[in-house]
């Protein structure tokens, strides 16, 4: 069985909740990550990824305005989630596109990321990152298997994983890292049998 700490990144690119968005929106162009924790002490807090960047970014055409303080961080037990509607799976979007948020994101996106001289970015440098990140967190532990990690995204819709051991964050797994698992042939595949009726049944059920 693959576990996530064997296909997790250690090294985490991070920010704290005061760090600005300007700040934050260069660090992710500059290490070309679509998302990082958010961290006070050592604890995580939240999650700001490139897409709330964007949409803060592209939301702010003038003044910025007051915003309404976030609530309080809300942790999520994986196990609980209802399975996904298999009659909406045709309006699911491809893998192609969990695997290579970054790339998808265009040219024009990309050089606006990296070159943040601009007036329009400048309200970025008023704000920061405790208004626009995730407070529902997701979290597995490193010795979790990595099918039970993409059962996950899956479910609740995302494209990453903070993993967490003892309460530390100790690395984060992306749909990209599940897909190069899948690609290099580490993930065991279901195999799947037919029975007398001529129906295909799982081993196990």
């Amino acid at each position: 069985m693959l576990k996530l700490r064997n296909i997790m990144t250690s090294d985490v690119v991070s920010v704290t909740p005061l760090t600005t968005l300007r700040d934050a929106m260069e660090l992710l162009a500059r290490q070309h990550v679509s998302g990082a924790p958010v961290l006070t002490g050592g604890r995580v807090v939240g999650v700001v990824s490139a897409a709330d960047l964007l949409s803060f970014a592209a939301s702010e055409p003038g003044v910025p305005r007051e915003r309404e303080e976030p609530e309080d961080t809300e942790w999520r037990d994986w196990s609980d989630l209802p399975l996904p509607d298999q009659s909406d799976v045709e309006n699911e979007p491809s893998g192609e596109f969990f695997t290579d948020l970054w790339d998808d994101a265009g040219a024009e996106v990309t050089e606006r990321m990296e070159s943040v001289d601009g007036p329009e970015w400048d309200t970025l440098a008023e704000h920061e990152v405790r208004e626009v990140m995730t407070r529902q967190l997701w979290a597995m532990s490193p010795d979790d298997a990595v099918e039970k990690a993409a059962e996950l995204m899956q479910r609740a819709r995302i494209h990453r994983v903070l993993v967490v051991d003892d309460g530390k964050l100790v690395g984060i797994v992306t749909t990209t890292d599940i897909a190069r698992a899948v690609a290099e042939r580490k993930v065991q595949g279901r195999t799947y049998v037919f029975n007398r009726d001529r129906e295909f049944r799982e081993p196990w059920s």
